[in-house]
């Protein structure tokens, strides 16, 4: 397995041929002293860029028409010399120059769109065209320039739906009907395997151990075949680019399990890529890496090279104080594996969409919870965990049912809601459970009065769910609560205020749900629900039922750590010893537009951001021990906390921090 540094930057240099002094300003012993105060072990540095010019002599393309020397080269002797690895950046999906010289080669949607001429942006090119055997020229050709790189990163990875001549030719030859979007899905999809294979071996031609990374932004949730493809993963994960601070959690809990090493991959910028002059806040970028690491990866920050080649100050840093942070903690956080035992089972791993509301609203849910948890697609083993959880929308296969079966039969506790646990295309529960009915309400929204226990200690009433229930009633366990529906659906024939309808004062007879040993069911789609309103009654209710039913199996327990702060809970074999990571920061909303923009300039919106980071704690924790503790300590300090261990668990007390603190569990 290919193994990443911890400290790395994502150098862009996408350029205007319409831009002087390209370069001019590079100075090597200025840039190899910031790389070395940034901390900084690894930087992506371009080989050609969006624009199609390369920063290097080429026999294949085209060099920057105001570069006078070899940049890339430059860049990377500089950094050999202090042991900083060089992954080389080359465009794939873009390449402006030679979409002006070859419009057959454009990407052309089915409705017959393709480039707008007037539009201030880049051009997206067909895979299954011409292009792709100068774009395989043009890797072999950087691969031999530098043969010792540390990797080749291809970016814009994706082929739409293209009606091209080439593509409506391909279709043809191929039996396909190009007016069936099923179809040209198919065809893309080969379209797509046929880049991976040959860009893949021209990366490798003359270096069979070349690392290859293809970016698309995001890893689809159950696409693993390509993975013969790649080398690492970077998870690109921009919290104020639009991700938000909760996408790389979920990101990172899926990519773990996926026998790679990977690294997260956030931006310097105030919002987003080819943001010049942008920058956050050191303290958001120390958050930031401090999650990266508490999650199994490694850290990658996201800058952009002015045309001058000149470093930043202000962004370099920026890096180091976060950087300094993570070099020291690293010896803690290499070759981790989760200690999860719960697991989330991925609506996206069927619909392979890059985002299902019913995974984020789990995620959510977990993460605030202090839950620990992987995200797994169906091919993976169920059998490592004591909880899995189907969130919303999961019906049941004849594969399926027998992989839970079989899960069920080995100890494992199923998690399910709405749809989750139903037959394809009928309403009734493929499996044995504790309830019986399935039939959607068919008023909405209908509202929930929780059961002792499980309703939120604020909503003793009925509270509205905002989507419809499952018509369920318990046959055994605990019921968690009863349903009560709305007098009638709102529509222009009758309305009751501003929103829904409200809840009749009698119970419908059906029950929110129920809880047996062995399952635990909610009638609504909650997590849908809580992705999509963020209803604190709907979370209190949701994790009040979780708790209960995982009860001393939870693996780790706080007090004094509220629900914006983020856990988890890693093993480090090799060391024999677990590690907690704590971390804090209280994010706020900034911006929102409203202010017109001139031209093509991106407009204003409301952005997450990280500015002060405040202390919290003390932190009570119980962390559940896999075999006797020698010794709690916070790491890198060394402290030692004094810790009491019964009944399989290990308590202790984590003094105030801020941001991120790591506990170590010896055994």
């Amino acid at each position: 397995m290919h193994h990443l540094r911890f400290r790395q930057v994502h150098l862009d240099f996408h350029t205007s041929p319409d831009i002087p002094g390209i370069g001019e300003a590079f100075d090597r012993e200025k840039w190899q002293r910031q790389l070395r105060d940034a901390h900084v072990d690894s930087i992506t540095c371009f080989s050609i860029c969006h624009h199609g010019w390369s920063y290097h002599p080429t026999k294949v393309g085209e060099m920057h028409p105001h570069l006078k020397f070899d940049l890339l080269r430059a860049q990377f002797d500089a950094c050999k010399q202090i042991d900083v690895n060089v992954p080389v950046y080359i465009t794939a999906g873009f390449n402006q120059r030679v979409a002006m010289l070859h419009p057959e080669w454009h990407e052309i949607s089915p409705e017959g769109r393709g480039p707008d001429p007037l539009h201030a942006g880049f051009i997206k090119l067909c895979f299954n065209t011409a292009y792709l055997d100068l774009l395989c020229a043009e890797i072999e050709e950087t691969a031999a320039l530098f043969p010792n790189c540390d990797g080749i990163f291809l970016d814009i990875i994706n082929q739409g739906q293209c009606c091209c001549p080439a593509c409506l030719e391909g279709m043809k030859e191929r039996g396909l009907d190009a007016r069936a979007e099923a179809d040209r899905k198919l065809f893309a999809e080969e379209v797509l395997q046929r880049y991976y294979e040959r860009t893949t071996a021209a990366a490798r031609k003359l270096r069979p151990d070349m690392p290859v990374f293809h970016n698309s932004g995001h890893v689809t949730v159950g696409k693993t075949g390509i993975l013969k493809y790649f080398s690492h993963l970077e998870l690109e994960s921009l919290p104020t680019g639009g991700w938000g601070y909760d996408h790389y959690p979920l990101s990172a809990a899926y990519s773990r399990k996926l026998g790679l090493d990977f690294l997260g991959m956030t931006g310097k910028f105030h919002t987003t890529w080819g943001e010049f002059g942008g920058i956050k806040h050191p303290n958001a970028l120390r958050y930031e890496c401090a999650a990266m690491i508490a999650n199994g990866s490694k850290c990658s920050v996201g800058d952009q090279l002015h045309p001058d080649g000149a470093l930043d100050e202000s962004t370099y840093s920026s890096i180091a104080a976060a950087y300094r942070e993570v070099e020291e903690k690293e010896a803690w956080c290499d070759n981790v594996t989760s200690r999860a035992n719960l697991a989330v089972l991925s609506v996206a791993g069927f619909t392979h969409e890059k985002e299902e509301p019913a995974d984020v609203g789990a995620a959510r849910l977990l993460l605030e919870a202090h839950i620990p948890f992987d995200m797994i697609d169906a091919d993976m083993e169920f059998n490592g965990y004591r909880y899995l959880l189907l969130p919303d929308e999961i019906r049941i296969d004849e594969k399926l049912e027998r992989k839970l079966r079989a899960f069920r039969d080995q100890g494992g506790k199923l998690i399910l809601s709405g749809a989750s646990g139903l037959k394809q295309g009928e309403d009734v529960f493929a499996l044995e459970l504790p309830i019986e009915g399935g039939a959607e309400n068919g008023l909405n929204p209908d509202y929930v009065k929780g059961a002792p226990g499980i309703a939120p200690d604020f909503a003793k009433t009925p509270f509205v769910m905002y989507l419809s229930s499952r018509r369920v009633k318990a046959k055994a366990g605990v019921s968690l609560g009863e349903v009560f529906d709305p007098y009638f659906n709102r529509d222009y024939r009758h309305f009751c205020s501003h929103q829904h309808t409200p809840n009749r004062p009698e119970p419908s007879g059906y029950d929110a749900g129920v809880m047996t040993d062995d399952v635990l069911y909610f009638a609504h789609p909650v997590f849908s629900i809580y992705r999509s309103y963020g209803a604190v009654a709907v979370q209190a209710f949701v994790l009040n039922a979780l708790r209960r039913f995982m009860g001393d199996e939870v693996p780790v327990k706080l007090e004094g750590m509220p629900t914006t702060g983020r856990v988890t809970l890693m093993r480090q074999q090799s060391e024999n010893r677990d590690v907690l990571h704590l971390l804090y920061a209280n994010t706020v909303n900034r911006g929102g537009g409203g202010v017109p923009v001139p031209g093509e300039t991106w407009p204003g919106r409301s952005i997450e951001v990280i500015e002060e980071l405040t202390p919290i704690g003390p932190v009570r924790a119980s962390v559940r021990a896999e075999a006797p503790v020698k010794s709690v300590k916070l790491v890198p300090a060394g402290t030692e906390l004094p810790f009491e261990q019964k009944d399989g668990r290990v308590v202790f007390t984590v003094p105030e921090f801020t941001c991120h603190q790591m506990v170590e569990l010896a055994y």
